[in-house]
Order: C-alpha cells, then structure tokens, then sequence
C-alpha cells in the first residue's frame, strides 16, 4: 500500500517538474535558474526514496539515469570527470560476452544433439533478420524524405567533430577489376567471419567468430559418443550458469555505471545542442518509433506475444542499452530476461549474439536516414534509384556493423565515399551521435529480443504461460 502512495505521489510531482522545465524553457514561467536546481535536485530526492522503497533494478537504472543528466546539466565537469565509471562497467559486461554464448551455444547443441534444429534455427533467423532490418532500412527512407530535416541546414552551426578513422583500402581489391569488387567484398565477408584464434576473437569481442566457432565446437562434439561427451557437455552447462548468476553480481553495478553515462552525456554535449539539430533527432527518432509500431507491434499482434509482458521483460536491458550506446552491455541480461519470457535457452544463446551482427535493426534505419540527410545537408537531389542503391548497399555492409559505440559511423562513411556524398557533413553530425546511438542501439536491443520469441514461437517451443508468471521479482532475479 505504501509503495502503491509512493508510486502515485512521485509521478505527481515529477509530471509537475517537468511541466515547470517546460515552462522555463519556453520562457513563459519567470523563475530564476536557482529556483530550478531546486527543482532538479528535489525531483532528485523524490526519486531515491521511491528507488530505495521499491528495492527493484530496474527501478535504480531509470533513478541513476535521471540523477546522470541533472549532474550533466548543473556540474558539467564533474560529470565528464565521471566517464571512467561508465567505461568500466562497459568493460566488466564484456568480459562475460564471449564465455556466455561459447558455454550456451555449445550446451544448446551439444546437450540435445539435434542438428536439424541448428540449421533450421540458422535459416529461419536469417530470414527473419534480412525482412526486419529491410523495413527498417526503408522506413528510414521514407521519413527523411518526408520530413527533409537535411535541407536548408546551416552546416557553420554545426558542431564539428573529428571523424574515426575508416580502415585502409584492402590491397587485394586495388588490384582487381571493378566488376568483381563485390564478389570479393562478399567473399571477404565470409572470411571474417571465421576465427584465426578464438581467444584473440574473444579478446577483440569479435561475437560473430565466437559464434562461428562455438556452432562448429558444439556440432563437433554432439557427434561424439555419449561416454566422452557429457563431461564437456556437463562442464558447459556449469559454466553457463555461473555465468548468468556472475552477471547478476555484474548488475549490482548497473545504476553507477549508467548513470555516469548519461552524466557524462549530457556535461559533454550539454542539451542545449538538441536545438541545433532538432530536426535529425527528431526524424530518426520519430523514424524508430514507426518501425517499432509499423513492424514489432504487429508481428507481436500476429503471433499473440503479450505486448506488456514483452516490455517488462526488455525494459532493463534496454535502458542499459541506451545509457551505454552499447549492445554489448545488455547482452548477457537480455539473454536471460527472453529465457525467463519463456524462449528455451538454446534458441536464445543461438539468435541474440547473431543477430548482434545481422539484426541491427536501429542502426539499419539510422544508416539509411543519415546516408540521406548528408545528400540534402549538401544539396544534392538524389532520386529514386540512387536512394535504393544505397539502400541496398546499406542491406549488405550494415551486416557487419559490430554492437559496439559509434561503429556504424564507419559504415556511414563507407556508403558516403561510394556514392560521391560528402564525408565532412557526417563529421558535423558526429557531434550529436551519441544521442542518436541511445535509441539507435536500444531499437537494436529490442529487436534481437523480439526475434528470440519469433524463433520460438517459428519452432513450436515457446512457453506461453512463461510472460504471465513474469514479476518485478523474478525479473530481478534474472
């Protein structure tokens, strides 16, 4: 009952403080800049005592999220001073990346030695994987072009950024004539994706080599006679349950590090550059919330997914998806909270690290928009045919686009070169991407999720009494 009073009075009073930030911002309410730190740090105090009430993870997330970007507005250089703390729970999340998807993914095949399921789950996640990430790829299309946020941009107010380096032209290409290019680029692809030394791979948090290799290692030791398979069997199966219970010590640390993100989010870009570049935010964000309504709503309408249950199951790892920018952070507790949603284990350990590279439906969408938005930014009227070039090339290169923090402006810049768009105008938006990799990357996260239920549901081994047994509890406990 408390929590319940609790609950109503802190929305009360943090629609109050919004509504009055409003107010201020729009300079309709005459208050004095004091007066809203006040406000800020009251909203503050509400928060942590609603956190400290409800005792819940995903409650302390959201809390340390909000307390992160009022340190970033009223202590700008104590929240850059801050970033350290983000960057190390980013590296603690990564270092249970690669032994989780060897210890499942090899306990998955091995443990149940169907094959066929393997290769069924391979075909139809592909499958499923291309169809989302071309919707999202053309409704990028379609709303930039809608709302050509790119055209009569003053690019001299821009923030100007220094771009990451692409890599260097690959030598073997050079030499080869132009009508073969992407039949080696294809090739190079392929390549790739095998490991040279799977502890380099796991070093390099190259998840796609360490899915390869767990697949072949779990195929290889399924054809092993049982006498000498199951202690292997035996030890991964052990091996990935004490990684799921090393990630839930992991997420002790949560609040800090996302809220240290977003602190220093926000003291590095300050808000004020939202106005800037109000149109380009506006438009992908605008573009993210169409493909959720226009694809996942109806694919969870059409397979009966319980809507509110899936939320409540993918809040937490989304939220830490969008404080950090980075997949690889939500991995581990996105894997587990679809395994509690009811989708077995192996379904999950097999499709959420592959389509970390071949699901990237948020970053499929935003290369689309913002391969357009350059081409107006510089005048240049592209029509139908080259904006499904790019398209299509998007189709391929966002493939192997990795879930980390800004790798997708290297696929950017890529596209750009090809189709003679001009590179220094990406550099003038790189000054906002962090913004744009929040929700980018938690469309991302989102997405993987909802293709481990599509998957199950695809193989008839969904647990469809799983959503309804969900409580705050058990999710915690995930």
């Amino acid at each position: 009952m408390f929590k319940n009073k609790l609950g109503i009075f802190t929305s009360i009073f943090i629609t109050l403080a919004i509504i009055i930030t409003l107010l201020y911002e729009f300079d309709i309410l005459p208050v004095s800049a004091d007066f809203m730190i006040g406000v800020r740090w009251a909203t503050a105090l509400v928060l942590i005592i609603n956190a400290l009430a409800r005792k819940n993870l995903t409650t302390w997330i959201i809390t340390c999220m909000i307390l992160g970007v009022f340190v970033g507005v009223d202590f700008p250089n104590a929240a850059m001073a801050l970033q350290p703390l983000s960057k190390g729970f980013i590296k603690l999340v990564k270092t249970i990346v690669a032994p989780i998807i060897f210890a499942t993914l090899v306990y998955g095949i091995a443990g149940h030695s169907d094959l066929k399921q393997v290769g069924r789950m391979a075909w139809k996640s592909m499958l499923y994987f291309f169809c989302a990430t071309s919707c999202a790829i053309f409704i990028g299309l379609a709303v930039i072009n809608i709302t050509q946020a790119g055209v009569g941009i003053d690019m001299q107010s821009m923030p100007h950024e220094v771009l990451p380096a692409p890599k260097p032209p690959d030598a073997a290409l050079q030499s080869l004539p132009d009508h073969v290019h992407g039949i080696y680029k294809f090739a190079h692809f392929i390549y790739d994706l095998f490991p040279e030394n799977i502890v380099k791979s796991m070093y390099e948090n190259q998840v796609l080599q360490v899915v390869v290799f767990s697949v072949l290692f779990g195929i290889g030791l399924a054809m092993v006679e049982e006498k000498k398979r199951k202690p292997l069997v035996d030890f991964t199966e052990s091996l990935s349950e004490t990684m799921f219970k090393f990630t839930n010590i992991i997420m002790y640390f949560a609040p800090i590090g996302v809220g240290a993100a977003m602190a220093y989010t926000v003291g590095h870009l300050g808000v004020d550059i939202l106005k800037n570049l109000f149109m380009l935010l506006g438009s992908l964000y605008m573009a993210l919330v169409f493909f959720i309504l226009l694809v996942f709503v109806p694919i969870m309408l059409f397979l009966k997914i319980p809507i509110k249950k899936f939320i409540a199951a993918v809040k937490e790892p989304v939220s830490i998806a969008f404080a950090t920018t980075s997949s690889d952070a939500a991995l581990p507790k996105a894997m587990s909270a679809m395994e509690k949603f009811g989708v077995p284990r192996k379904i999950v350990s097999f499709v959420i690290p592959t389509g970390y590279s071949f699901n990237l439906d948020g970053t499929s969408l935003y290369l689309s928009l913002a391969s357009i938005f350059v081409a107006q930014a510089a005048g240049m009227n592209l029509d139908l045919g080259q904006q499904l070039g790019i398209a299509f090339t998007l189709m391929i290169t966002s493939k192997g686009v990795a879930a980390v923090p800004r790798a997708s402006l290297i696929v950017l810049i890529a596209t750009a070169e090809q189709f003679g768009l001009p590179v220094f105008i990406i550099a003038a938006i790189l000054g906002i991407d962090e913004l744009m990799d929040m929700a980018r990357t938690s469309v991302n996260v989102i997405g993987n999720c909802l293709a481990t239920v599509v998957i199950a549901k695809w193989e008839g081994e969904f647990d469809d009494e799983a959503p309804y047994r969900l409580t705050d509890e058990t999710l915690d406990e995930v």
